[in-house]
């Protein structure tokens, strides 16, 4: 098994990087293997909505999106880590969240696990922002003993905070049970559920 994480962060090791070592330090230890993909300082451009995607199945930028989404293809399941920036996730992991979502449509059944980390405040503004993009489509999110979130303004900080840094170990227990409940349902023969064809509905007359 294999999971992907997304670091939205400019700082490689700086406190999102503390809280997703955590998780993949108990991935580590049950046997699986991770790939760890940090945004770091490089532009990340938002999504124009031009619709390019779905004619040539990728974003029409060809940046780190579109090489995350290549990992994406082999990936059984993702951690989503950002910073808070006013009560939101970075902008950078924004820009990169809407086009990962918009040109490939999800990863429909693959579980996410959503991590974000802030100084104080704005937390679960940020994380309620995040978990929009699995929620919409038809991705399992992982749940923890308390919301998936560290405290502090540096890494050194974080490591203080034992509460946040238990919630991201329990988030990663929780993902590796949910990974393998799925493969053992595979294996026993339950199919996966069916998606109807998404139907727009228009309110404004």
């Amino acid at each position: 098994m294999r999971i992907l994480m997304i670091n939205g962060s400019p700082h490689p090791h700086g406190c999102t990087d503390t809280a997703l070592h955590e998780m993949e330090q108990v991935f580590q230890t049950e046997g699986i293997e991770t790939e760890l993909l940090t945004l770091g300082t490089d532009a990340v451009r938002g999504c124009t909505a031009c619709g390019g995607c779905k004619r040539v199945g990728r974003c029409v930028f060809d940046d780190v999106v579109n090489a995350a989404l290549e990992k994406a293809e082999t990936a059984d399941g993702f951690v989503f880590g950002s910073p808070v920036h006013y009560a939101a996730l970075s902008g950078t992991m924004t820009a990169f969240l809407d086009r990962f979502f918009y040109a490939s449509g999800g990863f429909p059944d693959r579980p996410v696990a959503c991590v974000v980390s802030c100084r104080r405040a704005g937390s679960t503004a940020a994380l309620d922002q995040m978990l929009k993009y699995p929620m919409i489509s038809n991705m399992p999110v992982v749940p923890s003993q308390y919301w998936p979130m560290v405290h502090g303004a540096r890494p050194d900080d974080v490591q203080q905070d034992l509460e946040g840094l238990q919630t991201m170990r329990q988030l990663a227990r929780n993902m590796v049970w949910m990974l393998r409940c799925i493969e053992a349902g595979k294996a026993a023969g339950i199919p996966r559920p069916g998606h109807e064809r998404h139907v727009w509905t228009n309110f404004i007359r």
